[in-house]
Parts: structure tokens; C-alpha cells; sequence
């Protein structure tokens, strides 16, 4: 299903996404850039919780750790020995979960062990490479916890990793696992790019709505989103000159957000330097605001979605999906479980509430 069946808009139902839908009562809202739906339930949000608490997220204090694969100067599994690196720093991963043609041949992954087509059990050879981003030579920092200028130069090293890897691959996944609670097996601050030969089933939905929507339109759609989103304003938790971050109207997480720069830009490579400089500020201040609003180092899974490929995509516009796991605290998660997995995404805490509260975060 393209952006414009059965939904009226941004609204799902012709609401325009208002406040009209804040309330508490059960609703679906449609995502304009996958085609999914989301099941809200507000009246949910207020159910004694029973479940798992997990441990509290310990902070790590040691600025370098002689155990630590990623820390300067350390030797890795494989035997080689880490620079002593003073700024971001990237390397090819040890253990990729995609490689080159070459290098799948030489360890016997040839396109040769593939079985014969079939329509009901297909397969298809994929190929790409995997890089690993140390963002600090400290270990203790997160992120969130990097000065500006710091943020920065993580953000330039994303740049000059996209601008090599894009001209190869026609799909670059710049992403970061943080915290144990989101399977991050190393707590030093780091970041993974995968780039693959294909295009992968997230980016092929989003590369479909968004296509469908200039199609019709005439200009980008989640530009169109954005301005939207900037007029209501309830949704909109930060932002400046050159960038918004939001709960989307379509958010699944309790409090995930969507960054969106206000130019419309291809991909990371394309940032200028005050685009950059943005960048640096508003991640600085959700990411912190994140920290606060959980009194602890927030984990999350964030992600960068730029255009397939080397080409120009009018139709495309680059953003990043944060995912944070929390629901109710430090402790309680949510969980992807039930109808979540069996038919639907489903949340309680309403994107505006959500919204509402990291604003207060942020500000704090």
C-alpha cells in the first residue's frame, strides 16, 4: 500500500493528525514512509506493571580498559593491534556480517553453495562490507556524553565512510547499538556501518512511499512531513537552524524520534558544515535529554536512511530513526511480543505525551 490509500493524509483519517487523536481511546495511525500501521492504546498506559525489570545501566568510569578490543593501543581478537587514536577512528569489522566477493570466496561462501532457484525457498548471494566507528579514544563516554566538537568529528567521519562506501554499494546502513539492553556486546562509544549489494526490506518500503509521494506531489515527502509537523508543534521535541527532531505521528517505540535536516539532502556525505555543526548540537541535546529523562546512559538503536545508491534521488530525503527501548523507566522495557509480532505494532504512551516529556528532558 502507497502513502495515499485508504489514510486521507497524515491524519488517518482525514484528521490531519491532531490533537483530536490524543485522546484515550484505541486508534491506528498510518506510517507514511513504510505503508505499516501502529495500534495506539492509550488507555493502557496506566496498567501496574508486573513484568521484567532489568538491571539498571551501569555507567562505566575507566577511561581506558586493557580488556577492551576497541581502546588505543589494544590488541584485538585477530592479533591486530589498535592505533593509538586520539580522534574517531574506523577499521573493517573482525566478524562482518556481509563480505566482499573476494573474501567470500577465499573462506568458501561462493555463490556455488547456493541451492538451485526455487520460487517457494529462493535465495540470492549477498556481498557488502562492514566497518566499525570508535567515536572516542574514551572508553567511559557515550555519545550523549562527547562535547559538540567532539560530535562533530564523529559526524565527519560519517561523512568520509558514506562518500567511499556509496560509490561501491547500493545500500549504506550507518547505525549504533547502545547499551547492553539493546545487544551491544562492547560499551566503548562505537558505531557499525554495514553496506550491502541490494536493498534491504526497510529501504525498499521507505523508497517506495517516498517515490509514490513526489510522484503525486511534487516534492519530498517527509520535507512535507516536517513542515507539518513544525506547524502543530506538539510532536516536535528540538531543534534549530538546520535540523528537527520529532516523535513521529506513526512512532512505535515510546520514545523514539525522527531526525530530519531542513534542506533536502541525499545523504550524509552531501552535510555542509553548518548542517553539521546542527547536527552536533541536536544530538548533543536529545541525547542528553535522553539520559535525563531516564536518570541513566539511555540505550537505543539509532540509524541513518539515506538514498540508495550513488545517484540523485529527488524523491529522497536523509534521516536518522532513534530507538530507544525504555518504556516506563530505567528498569521496564518494552517488548515486541504478542499481536506486536503476531499482527500489529502497539503502543500506549501516545507520541504526543512522549513527546511532551522529552521536551521537559531536554530543557531540564
Amino acid at each position: 500500500m502507497f502513502y495515499g490509500e485508504r489514510h486521507g493524509g497524515f491524519g488517518g483519517d482525514g484528521c490531519a493528525g491532531m490533537t483530536d487523536l490524543s485522546m484515550q481511546t484505541p486508534h491506528r495511525r498510518f506510517n507514511a514512509l513504510t505503508g505499516d500501521w501502529v495500534t495506539v492504546s492509550p488507555q493502557r498506559a496506566e496498567r501496574p506493571w508486573q513484568g521484567e525489570a532489568a538491571p539498571k545501566q551501569s555507567e562505566t568510569t575507566a577511561a581506558h580498559d586493557p580488556g577492551c578490543y576497541l581502546c588505543p593501543g589494544n590488541t584485538r581478537v585477530n592479533g591486530q593491534q589498535n592505533p593509538d587514536y586520539q580522534s574517531p577512528w574506523a577499521f573493517d569489522n573482525d566478524f562482518p556480517a556481509v563480505v566482499g566477493p573476494s573474501q567470500g570466496s577465499a573462506a568458501g561462501m561462493g555463490s556455488g553453495d547456493l541451492p538451485p532457484p526455487d520460487e517457494l525457498f529462493r535465495s540470492e548471494v549477498l556481498t557488502g562490507s562492514c566497518r566499525v566507528l570508535c567515536y572516542s579514544p574514551d572508553h567511559s563516554k557515550t555519545l550523549s556524553q562527547l562535547t559538540e566538537g567532539e560530535i562533530q568529528q564523529v559526524i565527519a567521519l560519517w561523512k568520509d565512510e558514506v562518500a567511499i562506501l556509496r560509490r561501491r554499494h547500493e545500500w549504506v546502513q550507518v547505525f549504533e547499538n547502545k547499551g547492553a539492553m539493546m545487544g551491544c556486546s562492547n560499551p566503548h562509544p562505537h558505531g557499525q556501518i554495514w553496506a550491502v549489494d541490494t536493498l534491504p526490506n526497510e529501504a525498499r518500503r521507505e523508497s517506495a512511499q517516498q517515490a509514490a509521494w513526489f510522484a503525486e506531489n511534487g516534492e519530498t515527502l517527509l520535507e512535507s512531513y516536517r513542515n507539518r509537523e513544525e506547524a502543530i508543534g506538539e510532536r516536535v521535541v528540538a531543534a534549530n537552524s538546520h535540523w528537527c527532531a520529532v516523535v513521529p505521528y506513526w512512532a512505535v517505540w515510546p520514545f523514539e524520534t525522527l531526525l530530519m535536516p531542513r534542506r533536502r539532502v541525499d545523504h550524509l556525505d552531501a552535510l555542509d558544515s553548518k548542517e553539521q555543526r546542527g547536527l552536533a548540537t541536536l544530538l548533543k541535546q536529545l541525547l542528553s535529554g535522553y539520559d535525563r529523562l531516564f536518570a541513566t546512559p539511555c540505550p537505543y538503536t539509532m540509524g541513518w536512511h539515506g538514498a540508495p545508491g550513488p545517484g540523485v534521488r529527488p524523491d529522497w530525503q536523509l534521516h536518522a530513526h532513534v530507538y530507544p527501548p525504555l518504556l516506563r523507566s530505567a528498569t521496564v522495557r518494552k517488548h515486541m511480543v504478542g499481536y506486536e509480532m503476531l499482527s500489529e505494532a502497539q503502543r500506549d504512551l501516545t507520541p504526543e505525551a512522549a513527546a511532551e516529556q522529552l521536551r521537559g528532558a531536554i530543557g531540564a
